[in-house]
């Protein structure tokens, strides 16, 4: 058996997981997929709880190595942690998706509570080291806002992401109310940007998003989205 065949194995669970759920998909399913025998896949991953923390290693070693830069960052800590947190995030936009569907990283008590350690030190940073609690309070729902929007749109680039919800958590520590709307235009809406066809036609794709979603969150009417999507 090779590193090779135990990346696959990962791929594979990852896949199945984030599609069906943890606890719908079996170690046989996925040995079927990959076409190996259950034996060949438990030979490197005993248990699908085994499967669980090895897939969720990378993201907690990033997360503990965001936290540990933002503690010894000369300016502001408080950034530097949601910065750093928030590109963890992106980076593993996907497995956070897996956990969204059945609560699969709580299924390993050493995954969650490594986890649930890391988060607690990345809200006393973000809280601040004179905090109430108020300060408290906030910046758990900063924390809870760098990765929720991830997860809900795990298919938009990340240029387009990560400006948004770095917007959205200064909103809420700067204690500045949220601009109002913007007016609606009259007349025909703007053409779209390359960059947001790419996005509108990969979420169409996908299946998971209706016409009026992903106009809304592209900001463009579903007649200028249509224009824009390959015909049926």
């Amino acid at each position: 058996m090779t590193d090779d065949t135990r990346s696959r194995i990962l791929q594979v669970a990852l896949d199945l997981f984030a599609s069906r759920g943890y606890h719908a998909t079996s170690i046989r399913e996925i040995a079927e997929r990959l076409e190996l025998t259950k034996t060949a896949v438990l030979y490197h991953f005993p248990s699908k709880k085994d499967l669980v923390a090895a897939l969720a290693e990378p993201m907690l070693a990033d997360m503990e190595a965001a936290i540990d830069a933002a503690n010894r960052a000369p300016g502001d800590r408080r950034w530097a942690a949601i910065e750093g947190l928030l590109d963890v995030w992106l980076t593993h936009r996907h497995l956070l998706r897996m956990q969204l569907q059945d609560l699969a990283l709580a299924a390993e008590g050493s995954v969650y509570q490594r986890f649930r350690d890391a988060a607690f030190l990345a809200e006393h940073i973000i809280a601040g080291p004179v905090a109430d609690h108020a300060d408290r309070i906030r910046a758990v729902q900063a924390f809870a806002m760098l990765s929720d929007p991830v997860v809900m749109f795990a298919d938009l680039p990340t240029e387009m992401l990560r400006p948004a919800v770095l917007a959205g958590v200064e909103r809420l520590l700067e204690d500045r109310p949220a601009p109002p709307p913007a007016p609606r235009r009259r007349g025909r809406p703007g053409a779209m940007t390359p960059e947001a066809v790419e996005t509108a036609r990969r979420m169409h794709a996908s299946g998971e998003h209706t016409a009026a979603e992903i106009a809304r969150t592209l900001g463009v009417s579903r007649a200028t989205l249509y224009r824009h999507l390959p015909p049926h």
